[in-house]
């Protein structure tokens, strides 16, 4: 039995020196109540499974849409792709990677959205149910909360958006490069042939079977040549979010810049487009597989599409025997406020 009267020595012990010791009280650090709060019924936590995610591997949580073609009909996003809609994914995917310092990249495309947290995260004890709902109920409620941001009065919220969430371990740098240009591929597969699909029936005037029909069998040259000979749209145009999906990196941004100072900000989520599958990538975002400091983009005064150009130095040099400069690889940058 624990004395009471040690319990409020130990808790209220006066902030003074003791034998060339400094002691300070404690404030409530433990109380008899919560002590003594065990019961018989206690025994119920023994069902709880235990779920701590193995050590060294790479945690992704993917945060995926859950029944959005109907919320997309509900809400009349424009199709094969709605660019509000997907701005606001980015900016949810934002506000995750804010909370989440241990997030080295987010890559999202359609509904859904990809985060990679660092091996060596100790999250939540990395415990995979609190970290999968923490992150998939933050994406909901942001996807909410900035819904006015991006779609004005004559589209208000209908109901409330959900997503289902998952976590998955990948114990390489190879396996998790894979399962993101899994995704990637996905993006090119999909946007192809809906891109096809909605053309047929905006412009032809098929209905859905009919278009489908159209497209049975079909493989990428032939999406490619009915997009151009019928609709003269060259595929390679379309905007790249569309194509390649968004990924968002942790960068250190050019403030400002003086004759003999440049200032830069703070590592801050910078929503990108690239060609995630390339080894230059890898090479020139090298932080996210070593788990060091965020590198530097610079920004330029050009725009494509009203949209910033940040561009850093490609380190990856292709093995040719003419290659005597280091390309640069260009990235368009989605300005998230």
């Amino acid at each position: 039995m624990i004395n009471r009267t040690l319990l409020r020595v130990l808790c209220n012990f006066p902030n003074r020196r003791i034998d060339g010791a400094k002691f300070k009280p404690v404030n409530r650090c433990f109380s008899v109540n919560s002590i003594m709060a065990q019961s018989k019924f206690e025994y119920v936590r023994n069902f709880e499974l235990e779920d701590r995610l193995l050590p060294n591997c790479w945690i992704v949580v993917r945060v995926d849409g859950k029944n959005f073609s109907k919320f997309s009909d509900s809400h009349e996003f424009t199709k094969p792709n709605d660019k509000r809609a997907l701005n606001l994914m980015n900016h949810a995917a934002i506000i995750v990677m804010r909370e989440y310092k241990d997030i080295v990249m987010a890559y999202g495309q359609s509904d859904e959205y990809s985060f990679v947290f660092r091996k060596s995260s100790e999250l939540y004890n990395r415990r995979a149910s609190k970290i999968m709902t923490c992150v998939g109920s933050l994406f909901t409620s942001a996807y909410t909360f900035f819904w006015t941001k991006y779609f004005d009065d004559s589209n208000k919220l209908k109901y409330p958006p959900s997503f289902d969430a998952r976590t998955v371990l990948y114990p390489t740098d190879t396996n998790l490069r894979d399962y993101l240009s899994w995704r990637q591929a996905d993006v090119h597969i999909n946007n192809l042939y809906n891109t096809c699909f909605w053309k047929l029936v905006q412009k032809k005037k098929m209905t859905g079977q009919e278009a489908e029909e159209r497209l049975r069998g079909t493989v990428s040259a032939d999406k490619n040549e009915i997009l151009f000979s019928e609709f003269g749209i060259n595929y390679n145009n379309e905007p790249q979010m569309f194509r390649k999906g968004t990924t968002i990196l942790r960068k250190r941004l050019i403030k400002s810049e003086e004759k003999d100072k440049v200032t830069y900000t703070k590592p801050e989520p910078v929503a990108i487009v690239e060609d995630i599958i390339s080894d230059a990538f890898w090479i020139t975002h090298d932080e996210i597989l070593s788990e060091g400091k965020p590198n530097i983009l610079a920004i330029k005064k050009e725009t494509i599409d009203g949209a910033p150009i940040f561009e850093c130095e490609n380190k990856y040099k292709p093995h040719s025997p003419t290659n005597s400069t280091d390309e640069i690889m260009t990235s368009k940058v989605i300005t998230i406020e």
